[in-house]
């Protein structure tokens, strides 16, 4: 266990040990310690320290006046990825799931877009507890534009997949809500691009609320989308409680999966 300067175990030095090892893994080169304590906002006594520390483990090696990761750091990443090939993504979607409807109370759903590119299906759903709650059966298909889950899995791609979707697309009205002018619905997919999370209201359904934000997997690749849907009635007032919730949540489950965001 890492030591501060007191000599005393500390949940701080932890985290600089793991961020020190992520910083070193992500440079093309060996870093020095003005390098690093610019990196990761830290002194560079403390973070001196624990280099010291991680090179008699072998995590870190002295490199011409900087330094660079160790032969520990490669054995401990491949007993990670072990570990991550036993544990199953689904495994950790679905945890993530759980801990998302202990936490807001409503049904939670995973969605991937599908072949066509023009729509979802939902291949996972926890359902609310509450009596008067969101039901939709796994397996379920719905159009991208006028769902929450759809919108940011546009949000998540790129420009000019965004432009082909709209281009193609023949929307129709599900509701007296439905937004069906593309323009609008472009302006929309960019804000919840910029936001992390789309969240509709009356679109797709009569009285149905969805909220929802990527996952993606250690590549970055964007393998679903993480869904709280549920009667907006209820959620007047949690609207933006369920986007900070969900976006949350869908941060920690890619995390797990190994994705780092860049910057």
């Amino acid at each position: 266990m890492p030591t501060d300067e007191r000599g005393t175990q500390s949940p701080q030095s932890v985290t600089r040990v793991i961020r020190i090892l992520e910083a070193l893994g992500a440079s093309p080169g060996p870093m020095s310690l003005a390098d690093l304590a610019r990196a990761l906002d830290a002194p560079k006594s403390s973070l001196a320290a624990l280099l010291r520390g991680l090179a008699e483990e072998g995590f870190v090696t002295p490199a011409d006046g900087a330094w660079q990761l160790g032969p520990g750091a490669f054995g401990l990443s491949s007993a990670l990825l072990e570990a991550r090939r036993r544990l199953q993504s689904s495994d950790l979607v679905r945890d993530g799931m759980r801990r998302l409807a202990d936490r807001c109370g409503e049904t939670v759903l995973f969605g991937v877009r599908d072949e066509d590119g023009e729509t979802l299906t939902y291949v996972d759903v926890i359902e609310s507890q509450k009596t008067v709650r969101f039901i939709v059966p796994v397996g379920d298909r719905r159009p991208l534009y006028s769902t929450a889950g759809g919108r940011a899995l546009l949000a998540a791609g790129t420009d000019e997949d965004l432009r082909r979707y709209l281009e193609r697309l023949k929307p129709e009205a599900f509701t007296s809500e439905t937004l069906t002018a593309k323009r609008a619905l472009g302006e929309a997919i960019t804000t919840a691009r910029e936001a992390g999370v789309a969240q509709t209201i009356d679109q797709a359904s009569e009285g149905v609320t969805g909220t929802a934000s990527p996952i993606r997997d250690a590549a970055g690749t964007v393998i679903g989308v993480l869904i709280v849907a549920a009667p907006s009635l209820r959620l007047a007032d949690r609207l933006a409680e369920l986007k900070r919730l969900v976006k949350d949540e869908a941060g920690t489950i890619s995390r797990s999966l190994g994705y780092r965001a860049k910057g």
